[in-house]
């Protein structure tokens, strides 16, 4: 299974490819209230993700790509627009269908008009905004994405967001003495609403997991404990740095966070 990916050419070419290739499957249609949502991201939120809004997500794709895991799960199409180093393998680990994952690494100066077209035909759209977008550019894509009851999860900070999702005190699990494997990633996850919308939520997560996805980090599961056992000098393997980058479990981890 692989996303559509846009070919290259002209923004004019993108935009048609991608509407002929999607306007004759069947749309996932979302109620106005809302999307299917991860228990820890609605937690934050105070309920779920809701269709027509925006969300600002700085500098964090792992979640991102987890926002967008349980609609793309629950058959909603999604997008990626403005990041050709995209870990695919990891967005399928976290749970993101990518038969219904549409590509676009790199959308040129019509960053605007890509990420519209795109919002028509799908419900979620994580995308990387330019550095600097006019106030009526916002206020443009944000009426229609309310148009079209699509949602954009943008990858750095943006006016008139539903919230702001920031990733902070991250601390691997796994590692005991120098010995053992990356098994998750801890992560505190602070929302803070829109003004006025209330006080800023904060929750421990596991981002990702074991597993590569998101859960709740009550405790330390026991399996993710390793015990603390150091062979002598001369019997000492390699560094376990030099393990981690050979170990087929450790690879969809490092792919899912930034």
């Amino acid at each position: 299974m692989s996303p559509a990916v846009a070919s290259s050419g002209s923004a004019a070419e993108k935009v048609a490819e991608l509407q002929a290739r999607i306007r004759g499957m069947q749309r996932t249609r979302v109620d106005s209230h809302g999307l299917p949502t991860a228990p820890e991201i609605a937690s934050l939120l105070g309920g779920p993700l809701r269709a027509g809004s925006a969300y600002s997500v700085p500098d964090s794709v792992a979640l991102a790509t987890a926002m967008m895991a349980a609609p793309s799960a629950a058959g909603v199409w999604c997008a990626v627009v403005g990041m050709p180093s995209f870990g695919v393998e990891a967005a399928a680990a976290a749970g993101v269908d990518l038969e219904r994952l549409v590509f676009v690494p790199d959308p040129g100066d019509q960053w605007l008009t890509v990420t519209a077209a795109v919002a028509d035909v799908v419900g979620v759209v994580v995308a990387v905004p330019p550095a600097r977008v006019a106030p009526a550019e916002v206020s443009r894509l944000g009426a229609r994405l309310r148009g079209k009851g699509s949602t954009l999860i943008a990858l750095g900070d943006w006016p008139q967001s539903e919230a702001t999702l920031r990733v902070s005190g991250s601390e691997w699990v796994g590692l005991d003495a120098g010995s053992g494997h990356l098994q998750a990633r801890r992560v505190t996850v602070t929302v803070n609403a829109r003004a006025g919308a209330g006080r800023p939520r904060s929750a421990s997560l596991f981002l990702p997991d074991a597993d590569g996805r998101l859960r709740r980090a009550e405790r330390v599961p026991a399996a993710w404990q390793t015990p603390a056992v150091v062979p002598p000098r001369e019997q000492r393997p390699e560094t376990h740095e030099s393990h981690e980058l050979h170990d087929p479990q450790v690879a969809p981890l490092r792919a899912l966070v930034s």
